[in-house]
């Protein structure tokens, strides 16, 4: 258990409201990003199954966040994937990327239209690397999903390692292992992609307000 404050009420006083001036590790997702050369492999009645996907990637920074004493700063994601045989979406996925500067702390948001969110957490490795995970059954950084989901495709953890990598893009490996109903081993649930920068991130709310206002 981390040492807390015993004043959990008051708020950081002058905080920077330059979001992207203060992400750490995060500063490189900021923005848009395209890639066309995913791999999902997912189960299958018959067996495992393995697709090609496109996908796009917004990162937006959002305005600075305290829970009184604790201080984020972040990023809103939209994930949307589809298939070069199929408009329809693929996959669908919004959240929060969260960094807190005293600790170090990074915290992935999740949830997809399928009734099912998580929280996870981690930390960068090195300059170039980011790891976050959550397990089924924590407070901390666990997993929900629905009953059916629970009953017939089990999410026991989930694993996201971020690499950026020497010519500007970024590539991630996602790992989420299921308990498959009437399977008698659980199924590593692999994504994987290298997406490209392709349009630079707008400020945060608060910093177009504060430059607007000629105080930055």
């Amino acid at each position: 258990m981390p040492a807390f404050p015993e004043d959990i009420f008051t708020e950081p006083a002058d905080v920077d409201p330059d979001t992207l001036a203060n992400l750490g590790p995060l500063r490189r997702l900021a923005g848009t990003w395209e890639g066309r050369r995913g791999i999902d492999l997912n189960p299958k009645a018959d067996g495992p199954e393995r697709r090609e996907f496109i996908e796009r990637a917004v990162f937006e920074p959002i305005d600075p966040q305290a829970n009184g004493p604790q201080l984020f700063y972040g990023l809103r994601y939209h994930l949307h994937i589809n298939t070069e045989e199929e408009a329809i979406t693929f996959h669908d996925q919004v959240g929060y990327w969260l960094w807190e500067p005293a600790t170090g702390l990074i915290l992935q948001t999740l949830a997809i239209p399928r009734g099912q969110s998580l929280l996870a957490k981690g930390r960068a490795e090195g300059d170039d690397r980011i790891v976050v995970s959550a397990g089924r059954g924590s407070t901390e950084n666990g997993i929900t999903s629905t009953a059916f989901l629970e009953y017939a495709f089990r999410t026991d953890a989930y694993r996201l390692e971020l690499s950026f990598n020497p010519d500007g893009s970024y590539s991630y490996v996602s790992d989420t292992t299921l308990v498959v109903r009437g399977r008698s081993e659980p199924f590593l649930h692999r994504d994987s992609n290298t997406l490209v920068k392709v349009a630079e991130p707008v400020p945060n709310p608060l910093m177009l307000l504060t430059v607007g206002a000629g105080r930055a």
